[in-house]
């Protein structure tokens, strides 16, 4: 009887393989400006240049932080295994005429 059953789930397994699952990650980013005058538009262009297997750029806004600077909030799904948040990070910040800084204001699995 045990023989039977294992040769019954080893038939199912392959006729019902098991899907591949892969883990991916919603990231909200905050890329704050040098001042007032950065071209914010010109920011979001550059970051969306951002290409890599695993990473997908999602909607975008500006958010008022103070004094007349807003920051780019932009989101993005990834895939955990291909892009993480250094390699993010590494990438923006390269664009250093334009961004002061970035930070990752959300982070949620998928």
């Amino acid at each position: 009887m045990i023989l039977f059953l294992g040769f019954r789930s080893f038939l199912l397994s392959l006729f019902n393989p098991e899907k591949v699952i892969i883990a991916k990650s919603n990231i909200i980013l905050d890329v704050k400006p040098w001042d007032d005058e950065t071209d914010m538009k010109e920011l979001e262009k550059l970051v969306r240049t951002i290409e890599c297997d695993g990473l997908i750029w999602g909607a975008s806004k500006l958010v008022a932080l103070a004094y007349g600077i807003k920051k780019l909030q932009i989101s993005c799904v990834v895939e955990d295994d291909k892009v993480g948040t250094d390699f993010l990070e590494e990438k923006i910040t390269e664009f250093e005429d334009f961004v002061q800084s970035m930070d990752v204001a959300a982070f949620n699995k998928v």
